[in-house]
């Protein structure tokens, strides 16, 4: 017997227990937060330039981490968000010098390859982009054609569930992830076999 399917955009999400996406529409500007611990345990497995850019601050989640750590960071968000020290379409600018230093941020997944290649583009040979985003990033034919193009070095897989939450909003989403989220490192100039790690 055939069961008539009459689901919205939102229904696959429910059905695979999605549940930042079981009863709302994502956010105008993809704004998730990242949990900080995030970062926390990542800086115990990575090394960082002193200077780091955060291109997509939001609340300035990361790079709170990062001024706690030593670092120098650049905030700039494409939104107001009460953090960033600039506004800037990350993925727009033209005509900027070479940001000599990481840069690393979670990019609304909508436009993570383009905030990778744009990354890549600004950094010397031998600085890294790091971006933290769904497992799924490396699905996909035209994915790995992507990564053909722009290897990445390591992955690092959350063992546990790490969270992102909406407009930053952790008391509601806490503990709310359905996702495996993962840290990307790229190091401009590196041509080898991608390795990949579990943390946490």
């Amino acid at each position: 017997m055939t069961k008539d399917w009459n689901g919205n955009k939102k229904s696959v999400f429910t059905s695979l227990g999605a549940s930042s996406h079981a009863q709302e529409e994502r956010e105008t500007h993809d704004y998730y937060a990242t949990e900080p611990k995030a970062l926390e345990l990542l800086l115990e497995l990575e090394t960082f330039s002193n200077n780091i850019w955060e291109c997509a601050c939001g609340g300035g989640h990361l790079s709170e981490v990062f001024w706690n750590a030593g670092y120098n960071v650049r905030s700039t968000d494409l939104v107001d968000r009460n953090y960033a020290s600039e506004l800037i379409d990350f993925i727009g600018i033209d005509n900027i010098e070479m940001w000599d230093g990481d840069i690393v941020t979670n990019p609304p997944y909508k436009y993570a390859e383009q905030f990778v290649e744009k990354a890549l583009s600004l950094i010397p040979k031998g600085k890294k982009v790091a971006m933290f985003m769904g497992i799924q990033f490396l699905e996909g034919k035209k994915r790995r054609e992507f990564l053909k193009r722009f290897p990445i070095k390591t992955v690092y897989v959350s063992s546990s569930r790490l969270n992102c939450a909406k407009n930053g909003d952790f008391v509601k989403y806490n503990n709310n992830s359905a996702r495996c989220y993962a840290w990307y490192i790229w190091e401009k100039g590196y041509n080898g076999d991608t390795i990949m790690k579990l943390f946490n």
